[in-house]
């Protein structure tokens, strides 16, 4: 059996609120669990974790069914979203392509 994975508790509960709206918006469009995990291409039973905020799924999955439900991730548009994307390309761009440990021992015996 392989190791568990810890998460902190920040990121497990974002895994929750997110989980709680999707399953919000599902239940204000009154989609069924069999019926949302049919639009995603998922199993009910991966919606299921989804929506109990399990960090076992996957990113993609979650954001596509939060996609489905009205969940918005980052931007109320995709035209912003966007634009958010290429400024932090841009911001990418100007910092070192590669990041360097240093090797050089710091001498603080003073």
């Amino acid at each position: 059996m392989g190791k568990q994975r810890t998460y902190s508790k920040y990121a497990q509960e974002a895994a929750v609120l997110m989980g709680k709206q999707i399953k919000l918006g599902r239940k204000q469009r009154q989609w069924t669990e069999k019926n949302l995990s049919d639009r995603a291409g998922i199993s009910r039973a991966t919606l299921q974790k989804i929506e109990n905020g399990e960090m076992s799924c996957a990113v993609g999955l979650v954001f596509e069914v939060a996609t489905l439900v009205g969940v918005k991730l980052f931007e109320p548009d995709s035209v912003q979203l966007s634009k958010n994307i290429e400024h932090t390309r841009d911001k990418i761009a100007l910092l070192p392509q590669r990041i360097k440990t240093r090797t050089k021992a710091v001498r603080d015996d003073f």
